[in-house]
């Protein structure tokens, strides 16, 4: 059994802890609120924005776009959202798995990893799978100053390298989030575009609209703020999530720490209960030998 010291010393460390995942734990519900309020402002606008595309689908301009075109799948890109901080359990963990069982699952294709976070750029950056030049040297900074021009700037990058025929296929791989405690995985298709979804599947979103100028520019301008929508939706889907994670993460650790020191003390009492009954034996061990002599 450890001395006393040693117990007192890992009471007053694991007291030391549970004070930093306590404040931790009240930081991330602070910046959750606001970014909960961020992704769910969005989402509408992303939503009415794909409901608009999916109803002027049927045009040709759609089919023709530079952003729709099938190509055989040669070289392709991953664009990983994950943190740029850890303590958040296994938030970044899961998005890291699933981009590496993408890159499994497509043998013999050039993949490449663009990295939105530092966690998913450290994973991956002593590989072979880092983008070259034309991509932002460092993407991550974005957590910086979320903002929907940031976004677009990796977006626009990602959307050239494709038009230009340097990338077969863009993935996307982030947290989505639901609530403080739920944070669900997603991978989406991100270049090229998807087709429209059948007519019989979208019924109700069948709405008349007037087409001004033509229909055509219309499609031409609606799909490249479409897919910038679509990734600035997922970093802030993956920012919700990421302080939902931590603040989860930091509550079960300052329980943890809370038991431990329960623990700890009883231990303590019960060394220290020990300690004072070998003196008491001692002191009458010795005050039997005095008589004796």
């Amino acid at each position: 059994m450890a001395n006393l010291k040693e117990i007192r010393s890992r009471i007053t460390s694991v007291n030391s802890t549970k004070q930093i995942t306590s404040a931790m734990k009240m930081v991330s519900a602070a910046k959750l609120r606001r970014a909960q309020d961020a992704i769910t402002r969005m989402r509408p606008y992303a939503q009415k924005l794909q409901e608009i595309l999916q109803n002027v689908g049927s045009s040709p301009s759609v089919a023709e776009n530079d952003y729709a075109q099938e190509r055989e799948i040669k070289r392709l890109l991953i664009i990983s959202v994950t943190s740029n901080r850890g303590l958040a359990g296994a938030f970044n963990n899961n998005v890291i798995k699933e981009v590496q069982a993408i890159i499994n699952a497509h043998p013999g294709t050039d993949a490449k990893v663009l990295s939105i976070g530092k966690k998913s750029f450290d994973a991956f950056k002593k590989t072979d799978h880092v983008p070259g030049v034309g991509y932002p040297s460092e993407p991550y900074a974005i957590y910086d100053n979320v903002n929907f021009e940031e976004s677009s700037i990796i977006a626009q990058s990602v959307m050239d390298k494709f038009a230009e025929g340097k990338i077969d296929k863009v993935i996307l791989v982030y947290n989505s989030f639901k609530n403080a405690a739920v944070q669900i995985l997603k991978k989406e298709q991100f270049l090229p575009i998807l087709p429209p979804v059948p007519a019989d599947d979208t019924s109700a979103l069948q709405s008349d609209y007037i087409f001004e100028p033509n229909k055509d520019e219309i499609v031409n301008e609606l799909i490249p703020k479409s897919l910038k929508i679509q990734l600035y939706k997922a970093i802030l889907d993956s920012v919700a999530s990421e302080h939902g994670a931590r603040m989860t993460a930091m509550h079960k650790a300052t329980d943890n720490a809370t038991e431990m020191v329960k623990e700890l003390k009883l231990t303590y009492n019960k060394a220290r209960q020990a300690s004072i009954t070998n003196e008491i034996l001692e002191i009458v061990a010795g005050a039997e030998a005095l008589s004796d002599s």
